[in-house]
């Protein structure tokens, strides 16, 4: 079988380019040769420009073009509609990482010229993309009753985006995160309780939250101050951490020293993906305390999940989130506890609990570990060959790819994907 994968990879920052590696590595070992057409290209940011880049290539030699969409990227969706146009053209997927939609922003031309342009202010930005949310929801949904099926990475994110997307529950499969199978370490000493934000550092993660919990409950019981301690680890990339508000790490340093944390909370950025497995188990828990943009709350529900989160399965450590997205079915494993998003009352009870009774540490370990061993990445790998399988127009080709006789280069008629 032969896979051209349309995704965001590596150097881009961003959690689906850190999937998609990953990801390509499972599949390829799996037995499909998985292409990557868009990489090294310049970026596709309109209808017109992906019907001329598909144009450009021959796709008669790929049995499947899956996409990673999320993160409120456009090409990689427009490529798909584009494709989905050809009369005859190979199984089209998705996995789409931010359901219960599939690419949220407008993707109008004349909503994309007015969001450019500078002399348009911010608030009138948001006010158009909600007024032209209707067209864009038609659009996510006429893609995806073209598609031959979309992957979601829980039971949560397929229903809601079948409900959705009004289209059969059984066209998405659910495919969990993938997990690397890392060498299990043990707990550190239990007498101080070492928690972990890792993630992306930017506003909308509600790291704010967690700082303003750590500070209510030392105040609240000041003997806990050597008893627990916080790191906030992540990437910090300017085009993520500065918003028109200034920067959002130092917004978070000051917030830290207000709350009088200074002693109690480390600071560890950029870290190399060699070096995550042991940030994650020199701590006890992950702590992802999440809120909803009120923006996209008017556009629909994002319910999906956390790379993050799937680092900490993979790490065999349990986690404390809010209720945002799909986290609540993703710790509902016996791997943590969820509390309502926002509430910091509640995010600074849960982190008491787990400080009055240090044994649910180990508990939510040894089952996060379980949980490990169910979706490592190998087997993440056949579960979507196993589905590629089933696509329609794959199901009329040979079993090893391709359309029988003819041979596997690309060249002619046109570019290789």
């Amino acid at each position: 079988m032969r896979l051209a994968l349309l995704s965001p990879l590596p150097p881009e920052q961003t959690g689906i380019a850190d999937y998609a590696v990953q990801w390509r590595r499972a599949v390829n070992a799996a037995g499909v040769e998985v292409l990557t057409p868009l990489q090294g290209q310049r970026p596709i940011l309109s209808m017109e420009d992906a019907q001329r880049w598909v144009a450009e290539r021959d796709w008669s030699k790929v049995d499947v073009v899956h996409a990673e969409l999320g993160g409120g990227r456009h090409g990689e969706f427009f490529v798909l509609r584009a494709l989905a146009m050809l009369p005859n053209r190979p199984a089209l997927s998705a996995t789409v990482h931010d359901p219960e939609r599939i690419v949220w922003r407008p993707v109008s031309a004349l909503w994309r010229a007015l969001d450019s342009a500078p002399w348009v202010p911010g608030l009138v930005s948001k006010i158009l993309a909600v007024l032209v949310d209707p067209h864009t929801l038609w659009v996510e949904r006429s893609l995806a009753r073209q598609l031959d099926g979309l992957v979601a990475l829980t039971q949560t994110g397929a229903q809601r985006l079948a409900r959705r997307m009004k289209v059969p529950q059984a066209k998405v499969r659910v495919i969990p995160h993938g997990t690397p199978g890392l060498p299990a370490q043990p707990l550190p000493d239990l007498s101080s309780l070492r928690l972990l934000y890792f993630g992306f550092i930017y506003s909308g993660k509600g790291i704010e939250d967690l700082v303003d919990a750590l500070g209510a409950l030392l105040k609240q019981e000041p003997e806990s101050a050597s008893r627990v301690r916080l790191t906030i680890a992540g990437g910090t990339a300017p085009d993520i951490a500065f918003g028109a508000g200034g920067s959002y790490l130092d917004s978070l340093r000051q917030r830290v020293e207000a709350q009088g944390l200074s002693g109690q909370v480390d600071w560890e950025f950029d870290i190399d993906e060699h070096d995550i497995a042991g940030l994650i188990q020199r701590h006890h828990l992950m702590v992802l305390p999440y809120r909803e943009s009120r923006k996209l709350s008017l556009m629909g529900q994002m319910r999906g999940t956390s790379g993050a989160l799937s680092w900490a399965i993979a790490a065999g450590r349990g986690a404390i989130t809010s209720d945002a997205r799909a986290f609540a079915e993703e710790i509902s494993h016996g791997n943590g506890v969820s509390y309502p998003q926002g509430q910091v009352g509640a995010l600074t009870e849960a982190i008491g609990a787990v400080l009055k009774e240090p044994e649910k540490v180990r508990q939510w370990a040894k089952a996060a570990t379980a949980l490990s061993e169910q979706r490592l990445w190998s087997r993440t790998g056949q579960a979507f060959v196993h589905y590629f399988e089933t696509l329609n127009p794959w199901a009329a080709r040979s079993p090893r790819g391709g359309v029988p006789g003819q041979a596997a280069s690309m060249v002619s008629g046109g570019k290789r994907p």
